[in-house]
């Protein structure tokens, strides 16, 4: 798909929305800005000596249907990236089966196109199909199981990334303590608590350049988090993240990074 696709899709999409009005719910949103101290993306060092990310998004809920779109921009603000940058446009629809019953799920599916502006499409686009099942329900002790099966191929054929294409399967546990307020005015804080396991099936991103990837697990991420709301629908969010990595064609080394974001729900 070339570029001048992306727009076709995003105008189709946003023509159709105002169908989505006839139902319940409004147009929302969350506009989010994250600093990574390292940008590490299922398991891969995205930019040169474990350089940082500033990320911009936008997330879009089409009057409460499902259907969603997103916008993301990944910038580095280390001057030897400059022509590094990432813009991610995501379709998506999410929704939930057997609500109330100790099976629920939770499911989202949806397509991803990974752009690199300052690049032709034919060097290092990548596209993807994924499906993420989450089962809110299934454990009294309040633990969410989740799976995400992940499908990327090379958006040109004859890419410089050829080699790229392959599938994901994502296996992750979620957990949410509650402890005492970290401060005055919140009575108890919730703190996020996650461990994902990944299994690679030959995939990677057009970012890292061409690469092979072997067929076998490739890292585990522990994850923990926290939400301060500052303002009326204004929360920062910081975030702790370690890496163990288990292939090294995926990565050599073992990570950890910081997050530290904020986003605005409207």
């Amino acid at each position: 798909m070339k570029k001048k696709g992306i727009l076709l899709i995003a105008v189709i999409l946003l023509s159709t929305a105002p169908l989505a009005q006839a139902q319940e719910g409004q147009l929302s949103g969350t506009i989010d800005v994250t600093y990574l101290s390292s940008y590490i993306w299922r398991g891969f060092e995205m930019y040169p000596g474990n350089d940082g990310a500033i990320q911009a998004s936008i997330d879009m809920d089409f009057y409460g249907t499902g259907l969603g779109a997103k916008i993301l921009s990944s910038k580095s603000p280390e001057p030897g990236n400059v022509n590094r940058e990432e813009m991610d446009f995501t379709l998506y629809y999410g929704n939930s089966i057997s609500e109330g019953e100790t099976y629920a799920t939770d499911f989202k599916i949806g397509w991803v196109y990974y752009n690199h502006p300052d690049e032709p499409a034919r060097v290092r686009d990548m596209q993807e199909l994924f499906a993420a099942l989450s089962w809110p329900e299934i454990c009294p002790a309040g633990i969410v199981p989740s799976y995400t099966i992940v499908c990327m191929w090379p958006s040109v054929s004859g890419s410089g990334v050829s080699t790229n294409g392959g599938w994901m399967h994502i296996l992750g546990l979620g957990y949410d303590w509650t402890v005492s307020g970290l401060t005055p005015e919140t009575p108890e804080q919730t703190i996020h608590l996650s461990v994902e396991a990944v299994y690679n099936d030959g995939a990677a991103p057009g970012a890292v350049g061409a690469i092979v990837v072997d067929h076998d697990w490739s890292h585990a991420v522990l994850g923990v988090s926290t939400d301060f709301e500052v303002a009326d629908n204004l929360t920062f969010t910081p975030g702790l993240h370690w890496q163990i990595s288990m292939d090294n064609s995926v990565n050599t080394q073992d990570e950890f990074w910081v997050g530290v974001g904020l986003s605005y729900k409207f």
